[in-house]
């Protein structure tokens, strides 16, 4: 796992790593970015590749099925490559987990909000839509795959862009990138990804169904989690 793919994971899951850590793994998560934004910008790679072991021990403060653990995986205690980072990457980390570290209350409740305020279908909405088919016992879960959000004053949310337009059939290419993403363990981490802008693909994901083709969103996730 590179430098820059790390960066990607990192900035792909911020909201639970700012949750998963304490505030002082926080600030040595913060102090490693910086050191690797100074050593990047100094074109030093050997720099670089400290910065990153430091990242990386501080990362493994997160539980081990969190969707970064499970990311770095045997890439944990590998060395690191010399392949420098983009400057913009490190920023882009940089602004989301914020130095130094912002209420990570306040950011959770901003984040959700934002995610919440997309357009979704609610549970009934979603059964509505469906009409009278029934799943037989023992069948497939409507629903498996799916990201589904849980807003404290209307139960749960199923972000529309993952159905057919005017539908309740869920996109087969979103329920394989949500797999990808790991959506079940990270429903708020994978909505992020699908609803916040992409600098790889130019656009939010979510509104690139149907523009671009399937493989290349799919890459896109692939290479975020390290082509896991």
């Amino acid at each position: 796992m590179t430098s820059e793919e790390l960066l990607r994971l990192l900035e792909n899951h911020w909201t639970t790593v700012i949750t998963g850590l304490d505030e002082d793994d926080l600030g040595q998560l913060s102090r490693a970015l910086r050191e690797m934004r100074e050593e990047t910008a100094a074109g030093n790679p050997t720099a670089v590749a400290r910065a990153v072991r430091r990242l990386k021990r501080t990362l493994s403060a997160l539980p081990p099925d969190h969707p970064v653990s499970e990311g770095l995986g045997g890439h944990r205690y590998a060395t690191a490559t010399r392949e420098l980072p983009s400057l913009t990457t490190i920023d882009a980390v940089l602004d989301v987990l914020g130095t130094p570290p912002p209420d990570p209350a306040e950011l959770l409740r901003t984040a959700r909000r934002r995610l919440l305020a997309a357009p979704a279908l609610s549970e009934s909405e979603r059964t509505a839509l469906s009409g009278s088919r029934q799943v037989p016992s023992g069948g497939p879960d409507a629903t498996a795959g799916l990201i589904r959000l849980r807003d404290p004053d209307r139960g749960l949310r199923y972000p529309r862009f993952q159905f057919e337009p005017g539908t309740a059939e869920p996109l087969p290419v979103v329920r394989r990138i949500n797999a990808l993403l790991r959506a079940d363990r990270d429903p708020w981490g994978a909505a992020d990804w699908w609803l916040g802008g992409n600098r790889w693909l130019g656009g939010v994901p979510a509104d690139l169904l149907g523009v671009l083709p399937d493989d290349e969103l799919e890459r896109a996730a692939a290479e975020l989690v390290g082509g896991l």
